[in-house]
């Protein structure tokens, strides 16, 4: 019964159970399905794929018509006297309501449609009824605006305007073209129009009082198909054509067909391996293409996205197989309704013949009277794909990829995996970081454009799906890394970053230093400073020396170093003084601006403190010719607080320690 009811191009299932046996599970229905009375001798159960939603007619006297939506507050009941038109026992061959609820369109023959006005209480007002009648046949039709309705027929295609307060029924845009059936895809509101028996297929997008015509798709005299073993739907943004088809002596497969912009037709891009026969259906979740197979009652996966090394050799079509073997739906219990509180639940027999799939990700038991949506469930891949790199490429394109790739990262990194998995860990962070590379770049440009174009409209960069930087790496994963394949991985993350051109950033650059100095390598710290892997700055070359009092002294060199590179002079003359190196102080303060005006008092004190006498002269001396120089006198002046270290000086004289 439901598939007299429902669009002729929806694929239904025969009978088929499903094994229950323990194992993972990467497809699931929704745990709270949508309830609705299912077909019966009474009741006729339509569904508006574009609004979501479940209409269950039940006939006899005035018609009952109790509507379920997947969107809060359009679930209501209402009667409806159907019996007032010129053809009072036809069935129901179609029904829907326009976008805001205030307009019921149905369909009972071949060629007439009735629109019935609602109250604002959700009651229909019969008396404001108006009917198109064609002479053409009426194949389907779909709401376009809220008072906009696309009527797809033998002979083409017309949108009409809706208007209760005139009252009419206006055309107000049409094409002509011979249709033997039509298929929909609500999402980005374009149609595909069969023509010669499914040979010569037309897309058409819909707009507000417009319909743009794309150029066809031929697919040959012995390719024609029918309306059930085509998909449209939307795959990274770009319309899809997807055509379930089986060639000449081998099993079925599907053929993908891209319109990539306007004025280009369709073009055969890609090719779905099922490697099986049977019938199938298909639904697609945030752009992984779902194949079902009733036969086997498991379902595969495809992502068009993923590389792939064959090609088809006439087209150039990439050649996918699935992600992984194909497993059943997660099995599923539904509550029964009773009258004491057992909460008693039934198996639900899934890929059955009552099944209906639509677009994106629906599926409907008619029978049942139950509403789903398939969900993807990314921890079950993680723990079923075993090729990480894989993987990885995989989840870069999930929506909710971002938290699986980074539990896969810690995993490869714990302590259960050997150093064999370090070749694939660097694999991983050159995607990682290939992405990040690309965000910043664009990041860069936008900032560029606004500066160089501060009165024209920018773009902002595109965010990708899953963007992993340098700070999440190091919270979330290295953070949590022990033991010695810390810093090996540290290493192959930051030349990862170096091979991109990405600066390494401060806590990544200090982990690094921490675990090469805890385990002396100090060579493999000196390649890296000289190849400036790491990101040198002030505060990294500060943290380099406080480690220089429990390592090698070379790591106070390496920090001077760096510090030099960043002409951060004022730090190094602090360090110097700090270790008793004024000589060297004085040296660097002299080539340094500012010479002439140097404070006497911090170097003299410093001087002091190294408990050398022949320092403290030179230093001493030094300041003296200054002041000779400047002022053509040795004495200091009262305010340099000088007087301590000028007896100081007449002190070591005194004792003959000069």
């Amino acid at each position: 019964m439901f598939c007299a009811v429902i669009a002729a191009d929806l694929l239904l299932f025969r009978v088929s159970k499903m094994s229950t046996d323990l194992q993972h599970y990467y497809l699931e229905l929704s745990p709270e399905p949508i309830r609705f009375d299912g077909t019966g001798l009474l009741t006729n159960v339509f569904f508006d794929d574009a609004k979501q939603q479940v209409i269950a007619v039940r006939s006899g006297g005035a018609t009952g018509i109790v509507v379920k939506g997947a969107r809060d507050g359009e679930n209501f009941v209402f009667c409806m006297d159907l019996h007032s038109t010129d053809t009072p026992d036809a069935q129901i061959r179609s029904i829907k309501f326009s976008i805001d609820n205030q307009v019921l369109a149905v369909q009972r023959s071949e060629t007439s449609v009735e629109f019935i006005r609602f109250l604002p209480n959700l009651r229909p007002n019969l008396q404001d009824m108006l009917v198109y009648k064609g002479k053409s046949t009426i194949n389907g039709f779909v709401w376009t605006q809220e008072r906009q309705v696309a009527l797809f027929t033998s002979v083409g295609v017309e949108i009409l305007l809706v208007n209760f307060d005139k009252p009419s029924l206006k055309s107000i845009k049409s094409l002509n073209i011979t249709m033997n059936w039509f298929s929909y895809c609500p999402i980005s509101k374009f149609a595909l129009l069969s023509s010669n028996l499914g040979t010569i297929l037309t897309p058409v997008i819909l707009k507000p009082a417009n319909i743009t015509k794309l150029p066809r798709l031929e697919l040959g005299i012995d390719q024609g198909c029918m309306g059930k073993d085509v998909t449209l739907a939307q795959l990274y943004g770009t319309n899809a054509i997807l055509i379930l088809r089986q060639p000449p002596n081998r099993p079925f497969e599907v053929v993908i067909y891209l319109l990539n912009g306007p004025g280009l037709a369709p073009k055969k891009a890609h090719i779905l391996k099922l490697g099986q026969s049977g019938r199938f259906a298909m639904n697609v979740v945030d752009d992984v293409v779902i194949v079902h197979h009733q036969a086997t009652a498991t379902s595969m996966l495809f992502d068009i996205a993923l590389s792939s090394s064959e090609t088809e050799h006439a087209s150039g079509a990439t050649i996918h197989s699935p992600i992984i073997p194909a497993k059943p739906i997660r099995p599923f219990q539904l509550e029964v309704p009773s009258i004491s509180l057992d909460g008693k639940t039934m198996n639900c027999e899934l890929y059955t013949k009552d099944w209906v799939l639509f677009q994106p990700n629906i599926v409907i038991d008619s029978k049942l009277g139950c509403l789903w949506f398939v969900q993807l469930k990314l921890n079950a891949l993680c723990a079923l794909i075993t090729d990480r790199l894989r993987l990885v490429e995989f989840l870069l394109q999930r929506t909710d990829g971002k938290t699986a790739i980074l539990s896969v990262l810690k995993d490869m990194m714990s302590s259960t995996y050997s150093g064999t998995m370090l070749p694939v860990i660097e694999g991983i962070f050159n995607k990682l970081n290939s992405l990040y590379k690309s965000v910043l770049d664009s990041e860069l440009q936008s900032q560029m454009a606004l500066m160089s174009l501060a009165k024209s409209s920018v773009k902002p960069p595109a965010t990708p799906r899953v963007l992993i930087n340098q700070a999440d790496m190091y919270t979330i994963v290295f953070s949590t890394i022990t033991g010695p394949q810390m810093g090996k991985i540290l290493l192959l993350y930051l030349n990862s970053l170096a091979r991109h051109g990405i600066n390494a950033n401060h806590e990544l650059s200090k982990a690094l230093l921490i675990d090469l100095v805890l385990r002396k390598q100090f060579d493999t710290l000196q390649f890296l400073l000289k190849y400036s892997t790491l990101n040198e700055s002030k505060a990294l070359a500060c943290f380099l020396l406080s480690l220089s009092n429990v390592a090698d002294p070379v790591i106070s060199q390496l920090a001077l170093d760096m510090l030099a590179r960043l002409n951060a002079n004022e730090i190094i003359l602090e360090v110097l003084l700090e270790r008793g190196q004024v000589i060297d102080a004085l040296r660097l303060a002299k080539q340094m601006p500012g010479a002439d005006s140097l404070p006497a008092r911090k170097y003299l004190e410093a001087a002091s403190k190294t408990n050398d006498p022949l320092i403290f002269h030179s230093v001493y001396n030094f300041f003296q010719m200054k002041n000779v120089r400047l002022r053509g006198s040795p004495d200091f002046l009262k305010h340099e607080q000088c007087g301590e270290y000028v007896q100081y000086y007449q002190n070591l004289i005194t004792n003959k320690c000069l």
